[in-house]
């Protein structure tokens, strides 16, 4: 076979396995991805966000001192939160991370601790983990958090949904969710606005 038939013919098959997926993402691109809801900001915001801290008893997160969970069956987590230390635990990877002061982070491979640049990279990695998974984990308790901004927005039922902008800290700063609750302030569901989504608004 000629080379110049070989090229046409892997071509082909570029165009044919990638045009439906790009036809793909600009349908549901069109169809779900929503700009940033602009809220009120005040009184009224911090109230919604008080009650639904108080619909999720969020005294008793405050008083629990240990949380220990894995997310997605690939990184572990043993939260101590009472002292903000954490191990977390992915592949032959262990690293003890102290949320207080990360200059005194412990990182190992197959329980043999890791010195210099290898173990910063292990740690950075550890803390970005931590702030993601434990985010999904804990994301309604975190409305009142250092750097968190907090809105009214009025939704398409007429019903009022808080909207909490994360303008600092963490992995992803700039993210934004919507979150709907119902009458007693539990939350239903929520809308995402984040860096690594291209569309915006999905619920």
């Amino acid at each position: 076979m000629k080379p110049k038939k070989i090229l046409k013919i892997i071509a082909g098959a570029i165009v044919f396995l990638t045009l439906p997926t790009l036809l793909l993402f600009g349908f549901l691109y069109v169809k779900y991805d929503e700009d940033l809801p602009t809220g009120t900001k005040g009184e009224q915001a911090e109230q919604l966000a008080t009650k639904m801290l108080n619909a999720l008893d969020f005294e008793s997160y405050k008083n629990t001192n240990y949380i220990e969970w894995t997310f997605k069956n690939r990184h572990h987590f043993k939260w101590n939160k009472a002292d903000n230390i954490c191990d977390v635990y992915w592949k032959n990877y262990k690293v003890n991370l102290n949320l207080d002061d990360t200059s005194s982070c412990k990182a190992f491979e197959n329980d043999l601790q890791i010195i210099g640049e290898d173990a910063k990279a292990l740690i950075a990695k550890a803390i970005n983990y931590f702030n993601n998974d434990s985010f999904w984990l804990v994301a309604p308790y975190k409305v009142f958090d250092k750097g968190t901004e907090r809105s009214v927005v009025t939704l398409e039922n007429g019903k009022k949904g808080l909207l909490v902008t994360y303008t600092s800290g963490g992995s992803t700063p700039g993210d934004s969710y919507l979150w709907h609750l119902d009458a007693n302030g539990k939350p239903t569901s929520f809308q995402m606005w984040v860096d690594i989504l291209p569309i915006g608004g999905l619920e």
